[in-house]
């Protein structure tokens, strides 16, 4: 028996998921295909064209231009990648409604992040995370490791997760090759990425968002319909067992009897109630309030009611996931029983290439088996448009990462174009990383792809979530005591996770050999635990050592929010847009040739001489980006709309609890 990680087989399958059979070989369902990427490629081109691509904060921030739907859309697409719809869909088959209960606590979490955390940022002027921590508590050691980790877990979770969902999809829909496939989609989301900035990203997102929810609402009718309603779907959920069962337990292949209930049993339960409250809530505040990819996207926003509102259509969006991807995955376990729902490896091994279980095709075998032509080819374009929606907010903010937070500390005189040019290489090199890759993702035969994804993040993310809050409000932690939280944190976190990863975490039918004391704690108890670890250690060493002055912590946490002093700064910027070196507005020495000044436009990298600002004026501009001051009419507007989402988010707690 091949040992499991979180039911990722180590030993690569070379089971076919689709037969042979190709489901999408008609012509409506390739006209919709390729409609969907002529579309996209044109949003993405327009974006690119109308927006100024030449600067730090034109690529970066999109010229904190942003009004609030984009902002919004393009959170809930960033957010929302093919493996939540393969992974939330396949542990909903598995184990009922529970998993929509990571969905809905975001409902809460992004109030969190545009009441309470995007000020801080606008105030600080910064771009990137790290680029706020070391403005926070100064040094450099703090901003490294978190450009590092962050960097780290894009790749090895995000990028791999999506491109495994992604490529179990097109597998069964196309019978494609997996390497021809993937490798077509990174080079098109790779293309407005890279041309575009942020811009396009947030444009091209707001389209497949669309896209997606138009989609997977019409999946979840002929879904509904097919199993007669919700009274029916409820009842022939429970009655959903296989019948090949052989001598297996019963516990392994019958529907859980809290099926239809979120909160669970503190102890028994598989996902305990206190840690969906709590432990997700860490997770949460980790992935929505200080997590690149996220807060790129307010910090684009022209001003900070536009944040606030971009946040609340955030909110309003996640409520669907519970309807489009938890229901449907558990209509797909009662339609194909004896393959979403197997339970004997040899039989998994048969359908699906993996002995650990088949519910990760749950949601692909809905879309190839249900739905009729033409409509089966929307569906793909809504997982093409989950899984490019997702990679290209990735590759954006990793691009943001390592220009602004490590190639400014290798290169410090480096000029704006040297900077543009870098992060747009920097993806080219993602990308290559990404595709070397596949073979691992490709073999990664998983029984519940979400679970690996959380459990990942509750084992590395609780020491960043502490630093930043105990960071934001506590102004009387220091750089001492934020680094070694964070270093032990990770130590601790790594000695769960490694020791899951050398013995496996089994199946229910073949149970890892992992010690009780370590593995025998629920992930989310465990994020819980590393989270008290962390503040404990953080306030400990920073009560100890000497604290940081006021006068470097004005407008940097959230009881100096509104100091007017002027801040020093512990430490000087790698790199600052010094607009009056005279190298800005020198006259080339000759006129670029015409493929050199085609392939600069097209990148937007064009020459153009700025104007020459007076330092009032530079003055002025610094005020603009980091005001937070609002119009009172829409202060009350989005506050009223903010206390609203929040009882909605209560309300469907308590009616599904």
């Amino acid at each position: 028996m091949a040992h499991d990680y979180f039911g990722f087989s180590l030993v690569r399958s070379n089971a076919r998921m689709n037969n042979g059979t190709v489901a999408l070989a008609n012509p409506a369902d390739i006209s919709v295909i390729v409609i969907y990427f002529l579309v996209v490629l044109a949003v993405g081109v327009w974006a690119m064209v109308r927006t100024n691509r030449s600067t730090v904060g034109g690529f970066f921030l999109a010229g904190r231009s942003m009004v609030w739907w984009p902002i919004g859309a393009s959170l809930f697409a960033s957010n929302i990648g093919s493996g939540h719809f393969v992974g939330i869909a396949g542990t909903a088959a598995a184990a009922g409604i529970a998993i929509g209960g990571f969905e809905w606590n975001a409902l809460i979490v992004v109030v969190i992040l545009g009441w309470l955390f995007v000020p801080i940022y606008i105030k600080a002027g910064v771009v990137t995370m790290p680029e706020y921590l070391k403005k926070r508590f100064g040094g450099q050691r703090i901003r490294i490791y978190l450009s590092v980790l962050s960097l780290f877990l894009y790749v090895f979770t995000k990028i791999s997760a999506d491109m495994f969902s992604g490529a179990i999809f097109i597998n069964q829909a196309l019978g494609l090759n997996i390497y021809l496939a993937v490798v077509m989609l990174l080079l098109i989301t790779a293309l407005y990425t890279v041309t575009g900035g942020l811009a396009a990203v947030i444009y091209t997102d707001t389209l497949q968002t669309i896209i997606m929810v138009v989609g997977s609402f019409i999946l979840m009718g002929f879904a509904f319909n097919e199993v007669g309603g919700y009274e029916n779907f409820q009842r022939r959920y429970m009655e959903a067992i296989p019948k090949i069962r052989t001598n297996i337990s019963e516990e392994c292949y019958e529907p859980r009897a809290d099926s239809f209930h979120i909160f669970r049993d503190a102890v028994t339960g598989d996902l305990p109630w206190p840690g969906l409250v709590f432990g997700l809530t860490i997770q949460a505040t980790w992935y929505w309030c200080t997590d690149q990819v996220i807060v790129q996207r307010c910090l684009s926003a022209k001003n900070l009611s536009h944040v606030k509102g971009g946040c609340i259509l955030c909110g309003y969006l996640k409520l669907l996931p519970m309807f489009l991807m938890v229901f449907p995955g558990m209509i797909s376990r009662i339609l194909y029983t004896d393959v979403v729902a197997c339970v004997d490896p040899d039989e998994c091994l048969k359908h699906c290439g993996a002995s650990v279980g088949c519910t990760n095709i749950a949601y692909p075998k809905l879309v190839v088996d249900l739905m009729p032509n033409g409509l089966r080819g929307l569906m793909l374009s809504v997982m093409l448009a989950s899984l490019m929606s997702s990679l290209t907010s990735i590759f954006n903010s990793a691009s943001t990462l390592f220009t602004m937070d490590i190639y400014t500390k290798v290169r410090r005189s480096a000029s704006e174009k040297e900077l543009m040019i870098a992060g747009r290489v920097f993806i080219l090199v993602l990308i290559g990383v990404s595709i070397a890759w596949i073979p691992v993702v490709q073999s990664a035969q998983s029984g519940q792809l979400f679970d690996y994804i959380q459990s990942i993040t509750s084992y590395l993310t609780p020491p960043i979530a502490a630093v930043f809050m105990l960071g934001m409000f506590c102004k009387r932690v220091n750089e001492s005591g934020a680094f070694y939280g964070l270093l032990i944190g990770l130590l601790i976190g790594l000695s769960r996770m490694i020791t899951e990863f050398v013995y496996g975490t089994g199946s229910c039918v073949n149970p890892s050999s992992c010690p009780t004391i370590i593995c025998g704690v629920h992930y989310l108890y465990f994020s819980i635990l590393l989270f008290v670890v962390s503040c404990i250690i953080i306030l400990g060493i920073s009560l100890m050592t000497k604290p940081i002055d006021d006068k470097h912590l004005y407008r940097l946490c959230w009881s100096l929010r509104n100091s007017t002093e002027e801040r020093v700064d512990l430490e000087q910027d790698d790199w600052v847009d010094d607009t009056d070196s005279s190298l800005d507005f020198e006259e080339p020495a000759e006129e670029p040739g015409f493929c050199k000044k085609a392939l600069m436009c097209f990148c937007g990298l064009e020459q153009k001489k700025g104007p020459k600002l007076s330092a009032e004026e530079k003055a002025e501009l610094e005020k603009k980006l980091t005001d937070t001051t609002e119009e009172p009419l829409w202060r009350n507007i989005v506050n009223a709309n903010a206390l609203i989402l929040l009882c909605v988010a209560v309300f469907c707690h308590g009616f599904f609890g």
